[in-house]
């Protein structure tokens, strides 16, 4: 299912997710750049086999790769996920925490993904991984935020019309299953999608979330409180 927004307003304004999202539009602008001098960018991308033989030399790559992608497409989805979930799970940590807490999944999605594929020397890259960790926050924070999802049965346009509305819970356990099926069915050590990656950074999230979350934090439940304090 592909999310189109969702529909919880935000307490604050959500600056790093817009940092975050604009840096790797410029790291995508970048990369452009390189390949149009013949310079690859995939040097700072993230080679399993690389972290393995000298994991002190290629441990900036666990930064660096995040910011990294192979095509419009590929960043173009990330950042969609980002805008639409990114937001919301900032304003529950807070900015500090929340970039924190971004880097940690991505650095735990790229572990996870290095770790089954370690004599691997295809370069990983790309969001996907901390996004993952982001969306797994939005899972637990507000379960049944509804999400506006380009309806996944052309047939059904008919009657429901392109757009159809699904809670949180069911749209990422959907990405979740999707990916950990992938994950143990076919290997990006052979080129294609990072599943472990997106498998890893989700876990992680679900694990980091308690340990990053303000008390204070506003659950769903309340998003009708938040709607009439927009509108006064």
């Amino acid at each position: 299912m592909l999310p189109v927004r969702d529909h919880l307003p935000t307490r604050t304004v959500p600056f790093v997710n817009y940092a975050l999202i604009a840096a790797n539009v410029a790291a995508f602008c970048g990369e452009l750049w390189l390949a149009s001098n013949g310079i690859a960018p995939e040097q700072f991308a993230l080679v399993p086999a690389n972290l393995v033989a000298d994991p002190v030399g290629a441990a900036p790559t666990l930064l660096t790769h995040m910011f990294l992608h192979s095509g419009l497409m590929h960043i173009g989805g990330n950042m969609l996920f980002l805008w639409i979930f990114g937001d919301n799970v900032e304003d529950a940590l807070g900015h500090a925490r929340y970039a924190v807490f971004y880097f940690l999944c991505g650095i735990a999605a790229a572990l996870a993904q290095a770790a089954m594929s370690l004599g691997s020397h295809v370069p990983m890259l790309g969001a996907s991984g901390a996004i993952a960790g982001v969306l797994a926050a939005y899972l637990v924070l507000y379960p049944r935020s509804p999400i506006t999802v380009v309806n996944p049965i052309p047939l059904l346009w008919i009657f429901w019309g392109i757009f159809i509305l699904f809670p949180a819970w069911l749209v990422i356990l959907e990405f979740f299953v999707v990916n950990l099926i992938n994950a143990f069915s076919a290997s990006s050590a052979h080129g294609g999608v990072a599943f472990m990656a997106h498998v890893g950074g989700f876990v992680a999230g679900l694990v980091l979330l308690p340990l990053f979350k303000k008390h204070e934090a506003v659950k769903h439940d309340r998003w009708e409180s938040w709607r009439r304090q927009l509108e006064e």
